[in-house]
């Protein structure tokens, strides 16, 4: 698996449903999309750009899908259907890499929402890429969780403003969230300039300063360590074991 992606334009992107606890096999129960988020990353930096839109799914919307999201089928009732966004939203991502969270469930969703179009819209897998962050990330934590808000806590991601999911907010946290997991700054673009004229802002360190301390673990901490090791075998290789 390559950790980091070569594409050059890649869409973040997430999604909210008028069900929830199907997986992506909710799209089998009747459940439609209302909710698209996505955020353009080109060259591994975040470029302003967006793609927001809520969706009339034209049914009504599970009230423990609304307990997740706050999106109530008062609120859609004059928002646009599916087939009146679908070609801004497929100009959009047509091209890119795709990076969803879990993303079969988004997938299957957009795809069977595609099918229902008049003439029959595309395969999301024939006009774009995809990369499902849950799955890097499972490979990069194995045997931890990996949800969007245990992702955030590892990395120290603020995603206080998370009250409830929302696919634009949702999206820029993940976009964060891979940018970092996969070795790339989000925010900041740092030069020679700014660090400083001579030495690219290298600052060394007192040849005089205080050593550092080490605190060695105690046996139950090294028994405790190797049993996570144990529960990560089981699930996988364990790269920290020879």
């Amino acid at each position: 698996m390559n950790l980091i992606s070569s594409a050059k334009r890649q869409v973040i992107l997430d999604t909210e449903t008028t069900g929830m606890n199907q997986g992506a096999g909710a799209i089998y129960f009747g459940h439609r999309i209302i909710e698209i988020g996505c955020v353009e990353v080109i060259n591994r930096k975040l470029t302003g750009r967006h793609y927001h839109e809520y969706i009339n799914p034209m049914q009504a919307i599970d009230e423990e899908a609304i307990a997740v999201h706050g999106i109530t089928n008062e609120f859609v009732a004059n928002k646009p259907v599916f087939a009146q966004i679908s070609q801004s939203f497929i100009d959009f991502i047509a091209g890119a890499e795709i990076v969803a969270h879990n993303a079969n469930f988004d997938v299957s969703f957009m795809d069977h929402e595609f099918s229902l179009l008049q003439p029959k819209g595309p395969k999301t897998s024939d006009i774009c890429q995809i990369l499902d962050s849950l799955e890097l990330a499972k490979f990069l934590h194995p045997g931890q969780k990996n949800n969007l808000d245990a992702l955030c806590k590892r990395y120290g991601i603020d995603n206080s403003r998370r009250d409830l999911h929302g696919a634009l907010l949702d999206a820029e946290i993940l976009a964060d969230v891979y940018l970092i997991m996969t070795g790339g700054q989000t925010k900041f673009e740092l030069s020679n300039e700014k660090l400083g004229q001579e030495g690219g802002g290298i600052q060394r360190l007192a040849p005089d300063r205080a050593k550092l301390k080490v605190i060695a673990a105690a046996a139950d901490e090294l028994n405790m360590h190797e049993q996570r090791l144990d529960l990560v075998e089981k699930s996988g290789q364990c790269i920290w074991r020879g």
